[in-house]
């Protein structure tokens, strides 16, 4: 209970400051993780408030993040931005209405898992993304125990939410500016911030990420 307590504070805290950008908005959603089919080992994990993202007064995406996110070292790779593992889970995803995932591939109106993905460091990717660390969505059928998945069933249960070869994701970048919705006009992405209630050695390291939620890599 103090745990839910203090994660509902926080996140109280990141949206008091009238969270509006041009497009975009983010509200507290009061209300518990359910949809049809999710784990409830899943489900046991989450939050019970989620990021209500809006554009333009319509709700786009809800987000329950993890109620603690525990990782082995707070320490990263260069070309790494966050210290969560590889097929960590982060939380649970609802989408609202269709929309275009950071590749440009549809995500279908639905609710779904999301995980922590690094991309890999191969001729394939070089130029994609200025980083490699990514949220992953997958099928609630698919995604059904809180541990760590392995990267090929990762990518490939992903991929099944897209429809396609590629996995279905999300960018997330450092954590910059001063509100929770920002718009980086250069590369024309729309980004909201989430902190991720990240535990290392029992103690809390609250950190900062920011999602691209709208816009696609070059």
């Amino acid at each position: 209970m103090q745990r839910s307590l203090l994660w509902a504070a926080a996140l109280v805290g990141l949206l008091a400051a009238a969270a509006v950008g041009q497009d975009y908005r983010i509200e507290v959603l009061s209300e518990s993780p359910a949809a049809e089919g999710l784990s409830p080992a899943i489900a046991s994990q989450l939050a019970p408030q989620a990021v209500r993202i809006l554009r333009r007064s319509r709700p786009v995406f809800d987000i329950w993040l993890c109620r603690e996110l525990t990782v082995p070292t707070l320490q990263v790779p260069a070309d790494v931005l966050f210290p969560l593992e590889p097929g960590q889970l982060v939380g649970l995803i609802r989408v609202h209405r269709k929309t275009m995932d950071f590749r440009g591939q549809d995500i279908e109106p639905g609710t779904y898992t999301l995980r922590f993905g690094l991309q890999p460091v191969d001729g394939a990717h070089v130029g994609t993304s200025p980083t490699r660390d990514f949220l992953l969505l997958l099928p609630l059928n698919r995604d059904t125990d809180p541990g760590k998945i392995e990267y090929k069933k990762l990518t490939e249960w992903s991929a099944e939410v897209a429809g396609t070869t590629h996995p279905c994701l999300l960018s997330l970048q450092r954590a910059a500016g001063d509100g929770p919705v920002r718009e980086w006009e250069e590369r024309g992405w729309w980004l909201v911030r989430l902190e991720l209630p990240v535990v290392h050695q029992g103690a809390k390291h609250p950190l900062s990420v920011d999602l691209v939620v709208e816009g696609q890599a070059e």
